[in-house]
């Protein structure tokens, strides 16, 4: 007789909630604003995604500077992500023609020749676009954590799930 509601929204606006008490925890990306408790899930590599026919498509890993040379679609809304943080840290600017929170809307376009992007790998699992994922030459990863006000003070059925996802990332 639990009912749960799942909330899809970007890093910010998952912190806020819980913050504000909208939500029990979140799924974040760590490390997150300190007034958060937080519990280390797995980390998930970050690839870039390339049309079949790119000419980078035979290639072990994906050149840092090969992100200069196609039109990029950068999987961002509001706050900075990783991708622009690998910008960042490599002091690139690849041409940014499109930017979304739509990673499916992604996928279409580069599988359409339209530009390459940078995906988080469990996003790319099963998918029906016909696109390569390759890792980068200096690879990036993001780590996934759950969030929450204070652990102890979570209702108990919040502690179950926890309890649970601990459960699933030891199998």
């Amino acid at each position: 007789m639990i009912d749960f509601e799942f909330l899809l929204g970007d890093y910010t606006e998952i912190e806020s909630w819980i913050l504000n008490g909208r939500v029990d925890f979140g799924f974040v990306r760590l490390p997150t604003t300190a007034e958060l408790e937080t519990v280390f899930l797995e980390q998930d590599r970050l690839l870039v995604v390339i049309p079949h026919d790119h000419p980078l498509s035979n290639c072990e890993k994906f050149p840092i500077n090969g992100l200069l040379t196609s039109p990029f679609m950068l999987l961002e809304k509001g706050a900075k992500t990783e991708i622009s943080e690998i910008f960042e840290r490599h002091q690139i600017a690849p041409h940014v023609n499109f930017t979304t929170w739509d990673d499916y809307a992604i996928m279409s376009m580069v599988e359409n020749g339209l530009g390459i992007s940078i995906l988080p790998e469990l996003i790319l699992q099963r998918i029906p676009h016909k696109i390569i994922a390759k890792e980068l030459e200096l690879p990036a990863f993001r780590n996934i954590g759950v969030a929450m006000r204070e652990q102890k003070s979570l209702s108990l059925a919040s502690k179950k799930f926890l309890e649970y996802l601990s459960y699933r990332n030891r199998e």
